[in-house]
C-alpha cells in the first residue's frame, strides 16, 4: 500500500504531470495539467479510459473534438489516435490496459 502524495510526478510533456501506479496488467495515472498545455496527437496500442476531475480539457479522439468537464468519461480504443489540450488547470485520471511500460 502506498499514499498518491508518496509517488513523484512525472513530467510526460510540458506541462502534463502524472503519478503512475502500475499493476501487472494495468497503469492507473492521477495527471494534473497546466491551462494552456497540449499532449500532441499519438496513438498506442493500450485501450485508454479517460476521467476529468477538475477542469475543463478539450480532447480530439478519433478525428472528432470533444470538451470535458467535470465527471466527464471517454473510453479510447486501442490505437485511435487522440490529442489534448487543458483549457482550464486540470486533475484527469487515465486508466490503460495493458499496463504502460513506458511510464514505469
Amino acid at each position: 500500500m502506498q499514499h498518491l502524495n508518496d509517488i513523484p510526478a512525472k513530467q510526460i510533456v510540458p506541462g502534463f504531470f502524472g503519478k503512475m501506479v502500475h499493476g501487472e496488467s494495468s497503469t492507473l495515472t492521477f495527471w494534473e495539467a497546466k491551462k494552456g498545455s497540449s499532449l500532441p496527437e499519438h496513438k498506442h496500442v493500450h485501450e485508454q479510459i479517460t476521467y476529468l476531475v477538475d477542469g475543463e480539457l478539450e480532447m480530439t479522439i478519433g478525428g472528432k473534438k470533444y470538451r470535458f468537464t467535470p465527471g466527464h468519461v471517454h473510453v479510447i480504443p486501442s490505437n485511435v489516435p487522440h490529442s489534448a489540450l487543458a483549457v482550464t488547470d486540470c486533475k484527469i485520471i487515465d486508466s490503460f490496459s495493458p499496463a504502460r511500460d513506458d511510464y514505469r
